[in-house]
């Protein structure tokens, strides 16, 4: 499985690269997901009625999966992991992770700097 990570829906949203491409792709087979975290960031960030009805009907399109009892507990062990090594990334990011980690799916993003810390993940860079 495929998770989308905000910043490649706002690329899509926005008709930018590398996002719009990658995004476009992975809709085309149905399974691509993002999580209860990135649709916060993405309906809050919403600023105008065309905005969110944009946001609104791109997250229709997608599965969103749910930061659970099970996503909480990885979140959680990956920020102590990286928090003991002064390599934070922050509370959206550590659930995310979870999130994927969670359902072995491999997280599409242009967030390297942060992701790439967590060892377990896979990570896709939309601009190959």
């Amino acid at each position: 499985m495929i998770v989308a990570d905000s910043d490649v829906l706002i690329d899509f949203l926005r008709g930018r690269e590398p996002g719009m491409t990658s995004v476009r792709s992975e809709i085309s087979t149905g399974r691509l997901a993002t999580t209860a975290v990135n649709c916060f960031e993405l309906l809050s960030g919403a600023q105008t009625r065309a905005q969110l009805s944009k946001v609104s009907d791109l997250l229709a399109a997608l599965i969103v999966l749910p930061v659970d009892e099970e996503a909480g507990m990885l979140a959680a062990e990956v920020r102590r992991k990286l928090e003991e090594k002064g390599e934070g990334i922050g509370m959206a990011d550590y659930l995310i992770a979870g999130v994927c980690l969670c359902h072995q799916a491999t997280l599409l993003t242009r967030n390297l700097e942060h992701f790439s810390r967590v060892p377990a993940l896979k990570v896709i860079d939309p601009a190959g």
